[in-house]
Parts: C-alpha cells; structure tokens; sequence
C-alpha cells in the first residue's frame, strides 16, 4: 500500500479550473521536485459532470476522501446553468458537514501597501485571522416555507448552535492565539438581538476565556466590528463568529487585503490535525471571467501553503505567501492587483521563484 499523502482535487466551476490548474502545477513542484510524497487525485466533479449525469457527490468518493485523504482542494462552485446550486451544495456541504470541518480559518493578510484601501493605513496594519464556525448556524438548512407563492407567504431559517459546536471553534481561536503569540481574540455575535441563540456565544466565550489567562478576551457586536475593521483594523489579532457572521466578515476583510483573488482559506477539523481537511480560495466562481486567464490564482496558491502547513511542511506557508508578496510588488500579477498578466503566467512566476528558493 502506498505511503503518500493523498490529496484530492476537485477544480469545480467557472474560474475554479483556472486557478487550482495553477495550484496543481505547484503541488506537483513540490512533489516532482522537492521530493514531497504526494498522490494527486484530481476529481471529474462539478456542473458539467452534473449537467451529463446527475452526479454530484457520489457515496464512494465521499468514503474514499473520508478513510484515505489527508486533504482536499477545492475549487469555486457555481454556474449559471444549475441555477438551485444542487452540485455545489452537495459537495461543499458534503465536505464541510460530512467531515466535521468545523473550523474555517480565514487569515486576512496584506501582502503590500498599494493592495490597502484605508487611507493611512498600510500592510503591517492587516493582520488578523478569522475563525468562523462552518458546520452549525443558519447554514444548516432547518426550516421551511408555507403558502409559497401566496400573500400568506411564510420562509422559515433555524438559526442552529449548540454548546458543544460554540465551545470548539472558540477554543479554536483562543488555542490559535496562544500558538501564534497573539494578545487578543475577539467574539463577534449579536445577543443583543438574538437573545437565544447568541446568549449562548457571548456567555460561552467568556467562560472558555478563563482557561486561557494571557490572552485579552473582548466582545463586539458584528454590526460594529464592520465599523470599527474599515475605521482601524489594527486591534484585531484573532476573530471568532458564528457561520454567518463570519461569511461576512472574512468578505469584508477580503477587501482589505487586496479583494477576493488574494483570500486563502482552510476548513479544518480543529481539536485532530490527523484528519483530513478542505482547503479552498474563497472567491467565486466567477463565471463571466472564466475561459479568458484572467483570474488571480494567488489566493488558491496561498491556500497550497495552508495545505501543505496542514500537511506538517510549515516553512511552505510563509515561503508561498513571500513569493506571493513579491508577484504584487514586481506587478507579476494579474490585473485586479495592479499587473498585466494571465492566470497562468503568474503561476509560471510563481514556479520560476520556487525552482528558485531552495
């Protein structure tokens, strides 16, 4: 039986193909020319696949994934075409539901001054990471619709958290924080409108905080932590929030590190690192950008970093993203962050430094 660390590929829709092409090509680097023991299985899974059979995500590659990958990358989901989003959301909920990803870790870095639309405001200044809880909240689907189509009409969304789900992404945070040197961790919820379900959070957070004297615990309203991340970024080290709230806030600090083509992400089982995890760049499909390289795959090679951390290879992490770094500096990137290149020349730049640091 083979020893490599199985890692899945699953390109996705639209843009998705374009930039883990990109990613795929520095996997293979590392694995071809580093000597990293990779096996790279890259899956045939998204609206096309859909659209010619109905598949989505089928119970034998979800079995596989779940006993045999060390981790899995993923692609933008969407297209037009499937308008009720079946593919993705099978596949995305399958990962982030079916493995227990609970923890999805979203650091908001700026990799050079020009990429910071703060005035007076520069890199050094955005440094956080958001840990927004991925399996719970108002994601989960409970509710329903009655007299659809009707004056009458009633939508129903549960709002979903349990004790057990809020403990572990905060003590996520906090153990990330500890790790990292970090002073802060901050909890963005909304219990002064949402009584219940939030009551929960803010009286959870401080009741973890005590295990973990060092580290400031400070609470925020998510309406004001908007305010306060676009008036003065600098007092947030580490976020922890609920799955919507964080979907909101990781967007919002997408802007503050260059837009959506820079942001990395992992989903992770937080409390085992033995287990597999999902990584993906957090832009969209993007289907009227895809078929023409221009989509910035930066995010996408970030997120090979975080990967290969997840992996134990923790130099990779900080080497891609100075790599990343230097692409923006020198304009060896794509046009939403200041260069002129296509998606696949600034993977070429990408390879070209890397054959270049060891």
């Amino acid at each position: 039986m083979s020893s490599a660390q199985l890692i899945t590929l699953i390109p996705g829709d639209g843009i998705g193909t374009e930039v883990v092409r990109e990613a795929r090509r520095v996997l293979e680097f590392y694995r071809d020319k580093r000597g990293l023991d990779l096996d790279l299985w890259q899956l045939d899974l998204g609206a096309d696949r859909y659209l010619k059979d109905g598949t989505t995500y089928p119970k034998e590659i979800r079995e596989r994934i779940e006993h045999e990958a060390r981790a899995v990358l993923l692609g933008a989901l969407g297209d037009p075409r499937v308008p009720g989003l079946e593919h993705a959301r099978d596949i995305l909920f399958g990962l982030r539901f079916g493995l227990d990803l609970y923890a999805n870790v979203r650091p908001i870095r700026a990799l050079d001054d020009r990429l910071v639309p703060l005035k007076g405001f520069t890199a050094k200044d955005i440094d956080i990471v958001v840990f927004r809880e991925n399996t719970e909240g108002i994601y989960v689907g409970m509710g329903g619709q009655f007299k659809r189509g009707t004056p009458d009409e009633i939508a129903i969304n549960e709002d979903v958290n349990t004790r057990k789900g809020v403990e572990r992404l905060i003590v996520a945070g906090f153990e990330y924080a500890k790790k990292h040197g970090k002073k802060t961790v901050h909890m963005a919820d909304k219990s002064n409108a949402m009584k219940h379900a939030h009551e929960l959070w803010h009286r959870c957070f401080f009741e973890v905080a005590k295990r973990y004297p060092g580290i400031l615990a400070k609470h925020v309203y998510v309406d004001a932590l908007c305010l306060y991340l676009v008036q003065d970024p600098r007092p947030f080290e580490v976020v922890v929030t609920c799955n919507l709230f964080g979907d909101i806030v990781t967007d919002l600090g997408a802007a503050l590190q260059g837009g959506l083509g820079m942001a990395a992400s992992a989903n992770v089982h937080a409390a085992d690192p033995n287990r597999v995890a999902m990584f993906e760049p957090v832009h969209g499909s993007a289907p009227p950008l895809a078929g023409k390289n221009i989509a910035n795959p930066l995010a996408a090679i970030q997120t090979v970093g975080m990967l290969l951390a997840h992996l134990g290879h923790a130099d990779e992490e900080p080497r891609l993203e100075k790599i990343a770094a230097r692409a923006i500096a020198e304009k060896k990137c794509t046009a939403d962050v200041g260069g002129s290149l296509g998606t696949r020349e600034v993977g070429d730049f990408v390879l070209n430094e890397l054959a270049h640091a060891f």
